[in-house]
């Protein structure tokens, strides 16, 4: 995700300093076709880091959800209680 938002950053400084030459350019230099395709790689990746910061966020519940069914089935074990169908000791 860090490096994600680093790219995403340099992409914006990259753009930015593409408009500053272009303006400050006694020739008429087209830039505009490189900044769309900066700005269009910056929209991918803020879509490739919204994909990741998602599958990231459904792995932690994940996580979570899987050590506390692991603590209780400990507790159970622990207390020696059994819930019904499964095989006792």
């Amino acid at each position: 995700r860090e490096s994600q938002v680093e790219l995403r950053e340099q992409i914006d400084n990259l753009a930015t300093e593409l408009c500053r030459i272009n303006e400050d350019q006694k020739v008429a230099l087209d830039l505009d076709p490189y900044v769309k395709k900066l700005l269009n790689a910056r929209r991918r990746v803020v879509l490739v880091n919204n994909i990741l910061q998602n599958a990231q966020e459904r792995l932690r519940r994940l996580n979570h959800s899987v050590a506390k069914e692991t603590a209780r089935r400990r507790a159970m074990l622990d207390s020696g209680v059994y819930p019904p169908g499964s095989p006792s000791k």
